[in-house]
């Protein structure tokens, strides 16, 4: 049996691991504000984190992840470049599956790092690979900058891509909004009757919006239902990039060849490139890498770029032993004014005891 003290030992060699890369040791409270991550995520990350209420605090978060906090306390009063470690319990809800641990023990590193982001992403991605190497994981990649390029590239309003970039972590919804702005899907009925303006005046108001919020939303959706739909050779190109499945040489031979007819993704292939030769540099497998354009968009909305994870090929039902990517927006957002790309992931060591027990 896997005790609590096994875990933190292996915690403990494996933020050792990170130290000898060059990494400091930080803390963080497990308690941290949840207006932060509220702003951040929306009200969406209620049902995924436990909350309460302070009196004199307002309402508190027991800590989710360790990302947010760590970026927070490095845009404060961090030198640069910096490297971090941390290991500790985070807390996440799982009311969809209630067979996981709503309780964990996280070990990450960070970097801070304006130098070479290509560089950075290989020498998190090699440290993470070496330190679960014994397990035979499954690798799995992807660049999440590339999607959000696409979507800034397509030709339509600002309103409609900030939609999609904001559902970007939310396929199905993601999904229901391009086909609707392409015109590809039936107005719903509740929505014609509200374009068509067939609201009573005197129909009594329900929830905390104002007649006034409302009446301003229902101008946005009228706005919106006026404009033209997306045009359907660049949504067929977006469905393409997202098809893209393959190793990394094949991947990044059809995102070229989207990206003729697509330019908006050009910068990111490039970037992709430069990080496939950094992490060849760095004696990982590229040509084997598998790579997936839609890898990530269930994870924590910070990613904007390079994702990573490592699976068990043998326990289909574990989460990822280990996952990662790059946040350069979230320093962007928490630095008043200040940013510096960054990059990091975190090993779940329990999971890693468990799987040594069963080999």
């Amino acid at each position: 049996m896997i005790t609590r003290a096994d875990t933190l030992a292996r915690a403990a060699t494996l933020r050792a691991t990170f130290e000898a890369a060059g990494a400091v040791p930080v803390e963080t409270p497990i308690l941290q504000p949840a207006d932060t991550l509220l702003d951040l995520y929306g009200e969406d990350i209620r049902a995924r984190a436990y909350i309460t209420s302070d009196a004199l605090r307002g309402e508190q978060m027991l800590r989710p992840d360790f990302t947010v906090p760590v970026v927070e306390m490095h845009m404060s009063h961090g030198a640069e470049p910096a490297r971090y470690t941390y290991s500790g319990e985070v807390f996440r809800r799982q009311e969809h599956d209630p067979d996981r641990a709503n309780e964990y023990i996280q070990v990450g590193y960070e970097v801070f790092d304006r130098a070479n982001p290509a560089a950075a992403d290989a020498e998190v991605f090699t440290l993470f690979a070496q330190a679960v190497a014994p397990l035979n994981l499954r690798a799995a990649t992807g660049d999440i900058g590339v999607l959000m390029a696409a979507v800034r590239g397509l030709r339509t309003t600002d309103a409609r891509k900030a939609a999609l970039l904001r559902h970007i972590w939310r396929p199905r919804r993601f999904r229901a909004l391009l086909e609707r702005y392409a015109g590809r899907l039936p107005v719903a009925a509740q929505r014609a009757r509200l374009l068509e303006g067939a609201l009573s005046d005197d129909a009594p108001l329900i929830g905390k919006r104002s007649q006034a919020e409302i009446d301003a939303r229902v101008a946005l959706l009228r706005a919106d239902a006026a404009e033209p739909p997306l045009n359907g050779a660049e949504v067929d190109l977006l469905d393409a990039l997202l098809n893209v499945r393959e190793t990394m040489p094949y991947a990044l031979a059809q995102l070229r060849d989207i990206a003729v007819d697509l330019p908006s993704i050009a910068a990111a292939v490039d970037g992709l490139a430069a990080r496939a030769e950094a992490l060849a540099a760095s004696d990982v497998d590229v040509d084997g890498l598998p790579f997936e354009a839609s890898f990530g968009r269930t994870s924590m909305e910070y990613y904007d770029g390079f994702v990573f994870g490592f699976f068990s090929a043998q326990r289909a039902d574990l989460p990822a032993i280990a996952t990662g990517g790059r946040y350069d927006a979230l320093t962007r957002r928490l630095g008043n004014g200040a940013e510096i790309p960054a990059v990091g992931g975190v090993l779940r060591p329990g999971l890693m005891l468990e799987l040594e027990a069963q080999a």
